[in-house]
Order: C-alpha cells, then sequence, then structure tokens
C-alpha cells in the first residue's frame, strides 16, 4: 500500500491554521491559548462562520481576527456553498482547515485532501454520525450507560464523522454523571488532543494508509 503523506518535511514557520464554527467559538480560544503558551506555532488568518448570531464571530473580532459568514441556506447546494468556503481559504493562503464545533457538511476539493481536520466530541465510531453534535453526543453517553467516552481528532472527508483517525483521548463516564458533567470532561481533553493533532501535521509526522494514520517519528 502507498503511504500517503500530507507534508513530506515539517514547516519552518507558523502554519496557518482556517477555523470554521457554528457556535461560541471555544476551541478558537483554546488554540490561541496554546498558542500563547508556545504549545503550538501558528496564524490564524481566517474564521468563517456557518451563523450571523453566533458567539464565536465576536470572539473572533475580540482577538483581531478575520471572520467571514457563510451559511449553508444561501445556496442551493453542499457543492457551491463548499465552493464558497474553499475559495475564501485558498485567499487567505491556509495550510490547514480546522473545523471547531462546524456542523455544516462540506465537500473537500482535491488541494485540500488530508489538510481538513474535524474534532468529536466522542470516541469514533461510538456516538457518530448525522444527528451525532454537541450535546446530543453527551446525552445519548449517558442514557447508553457506557463507562468510558471521549473525543476523536480525524481528517475530515465528505461524510459526517467519517475519515482517518489522528488522536484519541479518553475520559470517564461515572453512574452519576449527567451530560453537562460529561460535557466539560470531554472538552478538557479536546483542548489537549486537538493541538496535539496539529503538532503532529505541522511535524510531518503523519502518513495515511488506507483509512489508518500512522506516526512517523
Amino acid at each position: 500500500m502507498t503511504l500517503f503523506r500530507p507534508l513530506q518535511e515539517p514547516l519552518e514557520r507558523p502554519v496557518r491554521v482556517g477555523v470554521l464554527i457554528s457556535g461560541g467559538g471555544t476551541t478558537l480560544l483554546n488554540f490561541l491559548e496554546k498558542k500563547a503558551a508556545g504549545v503550538i506555532d501558528i496564524e490564524v488568518p481566517l474564521v468563517i462562520a456557518s451563523r450571523p448570531d453566533i458567539k464565536g464571530i465576536s470572539r473572533a473580532a475580540a482577538a483581531g481576527i478575520p471572520c467571514e459568514v457563510i451559511c449553508r441556506k444561501d445556496f442551493t447546494d453542499t457543492h457551491s456553498f463548499s465552493l464558497a468556503i474553499f475559495e475564501k481559504l485558498r485567499e487567505a493562503k491556509v495550510d490547514l482547515v480546522t473545523l471547531a464545533g462546524y456542523l455544516s457538511l462540506i465537500e473537500i476539493p482535491d488541494d485540500f485532501h488530508y489538510r481538513v481536520m474535524n474534532i468529536h466530541p466522542a470516541l469514533i465510531p461510538a456516538f457518530c454520525g448525522k444527528g451525532f453534535y454537541g450535546h446530543h453526543v453527551h446525552e445519548a453517553v449517558v442514557e447508553r450507560g457506557v463507562k468510558v467516552t471521549g473525543c476523536t481528532v480525524h481528517f475530515a472527508d465528505n461524510a459526517y464523522d467519517h475519515g482517518p483517525i489522528i488522536v484519541q483521548r479518553t475520559v470517564p463516564v461515572y453512574s452519576t454523571d449527567n451530560a453537562d458533567d460529561v460535557a466539560a470532561r470531554v472538552f478538557e481533553a479536546e483542548c489537549d488532543a486537538y493541538p496535539e493533532a496539529i503538532k503532529l501535521f505541522v511535524g510531518a509526522k503523519l502518513s495515511i494508509e488506507d483509512r489508518r494514520v500512522h506516526v512517523v517519528e
């Protein structure tokens, strides 16, 4: 099998990260905090929001980051919607696209193949796919009575929560937990897992064989 490597050599400059949001922008804030702490060497030249009424837009503005609002309802189909998004990302010279609580399905063009990451608040393939997002995931986890859950960072493809898995982190689920308890614990894990995946990408340490991601030492 042929191994595909998103980057052949480590980047010797900050990686330009586009951030797509559909809510409060907490993952964006985590990226900026990790940048300030020297954990990840990134620039965020562009945020794209899926709706005009979300808190993440004001948080991007407060950080001095340009934000574009591109709504799915303004386009006739997913293809034209996706074209508009990736045109903005190309204009911003983005190296890596991060879906940060982004809820709209997009089509990924060939030039962004294995350059789009998503984080899901469960251990794929459990509690994932269409309809499993945000608090719905944590409610399902509690209802099912599982003993562990966590988060998954994966390369995005053109299906929900489907692409090759890069990083997973587990957290316990206790019998006394409610969905808010689980959500808080999972988000804490996400705050480390997503930056770790970005560091692996920037360091040219990722290769993909079929649907399996290898970390190259």
